[in-house]
């Protein structure tokens, strides 16, 4: 379990060390994305994102899993 923390931990750290990098790339205005803008109503659902970020981590945990387990 402690190993586990302490790879979340860098990985934490690392993502945001890149968060900057990440929105320069278009992290956040995906095609998926959905904004609505009216009078005084800005709604912003990060449907592409969130779904791109799951594939992403969900690949990194699995490949983190596995090289601590062998």
């Amino acid at each position: 379990m402690s190993r586990f923390l302490i790879v979340l931990g860098v990985v934490l750290i690392v993502l945001g060390l890149l968060w900057e990098l990440l929105g320069r790339l278009g992290l956040g205005r995906l095609p998926g994305d959905i904004v609505i803008e009216r009078d005084g109503l800005h709604v912003y659902i990060p449907l592409a994102t969130s779904i791109l970020l799951s594939v992403v981590l969900s690949l990194v945990l699995t490949a983190i899993f596995w090289w601590l387990n062998r």
